[in-house]
């Protein structure tokens, strides 16, 4: 058998079922929906996680912490990811995003001092560990908090 010689087989291809067109139709009356009751009437039916009265799951569980709505959070590099600048260039979190060093600009950029710095840069960031600020000063550089 090849591509072109596929066809669908008989019965594969169902027609949707049309309820409540008459009684010849199978589905005619109450359409599929039984005698009465909750689900046969017009926005009949129970919300999502009902559980008929008994204390829902997402209720029973207990509940731990809260999230901080005005939690910041930072794009983080390493100093040894700064080695691919060229000598006293000016590092901004824009130049970061281009070069691809990060891939997402979110609330700022934060230095960490993970690896070792052998280029005098001159590096403006929203927030710099202690650490990494010292080996880029120690490097001939200078560290601008935005």
């Amino acid at each position: 058998m090849k591509l072109h010689e596929l066809k669908r087989t008989e019965g594969s291809r169902k027609n949707k079922k049309r309820i409540g067109r008459g009684h010849g139709a199978g589905t005619g009356k109450t359409a599929g929906k039984g005698h009465k009751g909750q689900n046969a009437r017009s926005g009949g039916g129970t919300r999502p996680g009902f559980e008929g009265g008994q204390m829902p799951l997402f209720q029973r569980l207990p509940k731990r912490g809260f999230t901080n709505i005005n939690r910041k959070e930072y794009s983080i590099i390493n100093l040894d990811q700064l080695n691919r600048f060229d000598e006293g260039a000016v590092v901004t979190p824009e130049l970061l995003l281009e070069t691809g060093i990060i891939s997402k600009l979110r609330d700022g950029v934060k230095v960490l001092a993970n690896g070792d710095i052998q280029k005098k840069l001159t590096v403006k960031v929203n927030k710099i560990s202690k650490a990494a600020s010292e080996k880029i000063e120690a490097a001939g550089g200078n560290v601008e908090v935005i």
